[in-house]
């Protein structure tokens, strides 16, 4: 037998620890609190939105009761023998009009003031009078006073001809005006019984009925039944808010703020059925309870927050909770044994990895007592920062050998090559003319072997490349005799800036050779330098007939595998300027706009240190 107990865990891998930890704690209470959740809320849902069901039936019956009491007192006012005989065309004197005026206030004012413990409704009496017969009467009609009011074609209300079309049959309508809104007129704004009033007996309208205030009435029946924090809605059969009750307004029966707008329904709950009935919706924040009636053309909705009702389930979800703390006890301890076995060495691994930068020192590896992944884990990433290090200092020290030994290769290539033709010059005027010249050009190239030199220096000021310029240009006056202008503009600030040497003499060889060697005095070479945003660019002008190519021109700088018959020169300038100071600058060429070529240097406006 063995001596101690063996943890089953340590004869299976990481992955298979962690899968099994996984299984033990999530699923278990996952499965536990989804099923309890899911079926306590099922049963509260369907229970609170049967009860809502049944109390939205009684509250359209309710509202439905007071628009139909709305309807019959209409009608009452429709068969009136003094609303039947108004005929503003044909009335007979002032007095008799006046004395017609006042008996239709009077009992347009009586419906209005019969209202007895429920809100007062207003009954207004519209009439069209075209001669102007009732011209003593006022049109200030508001929606909180009743009244009869003649008007003219150019005070017709909006919605006059829709009643008027209407053939007598009542509807609820948002009336926004009851006549021409005018500056500083108060709030018309109303829900509103419209009904036109025919003549029984000889056709035609009479006027429009309007019955003003009707949100207040119905608004008395919304506010008969309680919905914690949920919406109550009267609505058209297009879903367009007639009045409503929203959640803290409580005594509050005026038109809301809502009225007028489109309410947005569930497909199931938006459509409405051929004939009366009702219908739930329940989606995943609203119960939606819509009783609708198609002769009617109106509907009610509850819209009742989840939120609310879910929390009212306390009592089921306390007993889920103790099964949860149960099934969290367990995996507490699970988490425990494998926190101290396997997530500290982890954590402290993390917390190296975060911090560690290749090159940086690597600290003594944590002594293990395992051998199991995670000491291998620990031990290995510790080896291979430390081989890491070892890399990168390897390839630090062949870059650094790399650059000096690209440099070394390309001042050889230019110093055989100046000095080759330099002699070559030397050679010929001493031929062609003594000693005289040949001691001037002898001069000229001590200068040039002074420079070159520049005592081991790879970086020389701007005027000290200057000098090796003028001497350059100096030694092929001699030679050829050439006739061509040379301009200097040259900041005197710019003259310390860092440049690495023998820049401009291979680009004002190449202006001589390719530009203005066979113009005579009409030739001209301009050397121009000035500082950009912090950069210094140095321009070699001429005025030559050769256009230049800029694309071959650019392939040649920038190809890594150049042609060796493209040359050397200006590419070996580019890559010299390119290892000194970075990718961003080096040597460029384009067309001069006057004719020629312009060839651009690009450098970082730094002091030449050690001149």
């Amino acid at each position: 037998m063995n001596a101690g107990f063996q943890s089953p865990f340590k004869r299976i891998g990481l992955k298979q620890q962690l899968i099994l930890v996984f299984l033990a704690l999530v699923v278990p209470l996952f499965i536990l609190n989804s099923y309890g959740n899911y079926k306590a809320d099922q049963i509260l849902k369907r229970n609170v939105t049967n009860a809502y069901l049944e109390l939205n039936n009684q509250n359209f019956r309710l509202i439905s009761r007071d628009i139909e009491s709305i309807h019959k007192v209409a009608s009452t006012v429709f068969q009136h023998p003094l609303v039947q005989q108004l005929d503003p065309a044909a009335d007979g004197s002032v007095t008799e009009r006046v004395k017609t005026y006042e008996r239709l206030g009077n009992l347009l004012n009586s419906y209005s003031e019969e209202a007895g413990q429920h809100e007062r409704l207003y009954y207004s009496l519209f009439v069209y009078d075209p001669t102007n017969a009732y011209s003593f009467a006022p049109y200030y009609p508001e929606s909180g006073k009743a009244g009869v009011y003649f008007f003219l074609e150019r005070e017709k209300p909006e919605w006059f001809d829709e009643a008027v079309a209407k053939k007598g049959n009542g509807y609820l309508r948002l009336i926004e005006h009851l006549s021409p809104p005018a500056e500083g007129q108060k709030n018309q704004r109303t829900l509103a019984y419209v009904r036109a009033i025919n003549r029984i007996d000889e056709g035609g309208t009479i006027g429009v009925l309007v019955v003003s205030n009707v949100e207040a009435r119905i608004g008395e029946s919304l506010q008969t039944v309680s919905v914690p924090e949920g919406e109550l809605y009267f609505t058209d059969w297009n879903n367009r808010i007639l009045t409503a009750a929203m959640p803290g307004a409580d005594g509050e029966l005026a038109l809301p703020p809502e009225a007028g707008r489109v309410l947005e329904l569930p497909a199931e709950a938006a459509a409405g059925g051929p004939v009366a009935g009702s219908r739930d919706v329940i989606t995943r924040d609203f119960i939606y309870v819509v009783h609708h009636n198609a002769a009617l053309q109106q509907k009610l909705v509850y819209k009742v927050p989840l939120k609310g009702l879910l929390q009212q389930q306390n009592e089921i979800k306390r007993i889920i909770w103790l099964i949860s703390v149960a099934y969290f006890a367990v995996g507490l301890a699970l988490i425990l044994y494998f926190w101290r076995g396997l997530m500290a060495p982890l954590q402290r691994l993390v917390y190296f990895v975060r911090r560690y930068e290749p090159g940086k020192t690597v600290p003594e590896t944590p002594k293990q007592r395992r051998n199991d992944e995670v000491g291998v884990l620990v031990s290995s990433i510790y080896d291979m920062a430390r081989r890491l290090n070892g890399l990168v200092r390897y390839k630090y020290q062949m870059d650094i050998k790399q650059k000096e030994a690209q440099l070394q290769i390309l001042y050889q290539q230019i110093n055989p090559h100046l000095l080759y033709n330099t002699l070559e010059s030397i050679y010929w005027k001493s031929a062609m003319e003594g000693g005289k010249s040949s001691a001037e050009m002898i001069k000229e190239l001590s200068k040039l072997m002074k420079i070159s030199l520049s005592r081991g220096r790879e970086l020389i000021t701007l005027e000290e490349e200057l000098q090796h310029a003028s001497a350059y240009i100096k030694l092929q006056e001699h030679r050829h005799e050439y006739g061509f202008r040379v301009i200097w503009d040259i900041p005197a600030a710019l003259r310390s800036c860092a440049i690495p040497k023998i820049t401009l003499q291979p680009l004002i060889e190449n202006a001589i050779i390719h530009g203005v060697k066979n113009m005579g005095e009409d030739g001209e070479i301009a050397i121009r330098a000035a500082e950009e945003e912090g950069r210094v660019r140095i321009a070699i002008e001429d005025n030559g007939y050769k256009a230049p190519d800029p694309a071959a021109i650019g392939r040649l700088l920038n190809d890594e595998n150049p042609s060796p018959s493209a040359g050397y020169g200006i590419r070996n300038i580019h890559q010299r300027i390119r290892l000194h100071f970075g990718e961003e600058y080096g040597l460029s060429y384009a067309a001069r706009p006057e004719g020629g070529t312009v060839a651009t240097i690009a450098l970082p406006r730094t002091e030449s240190f050690g001149a």
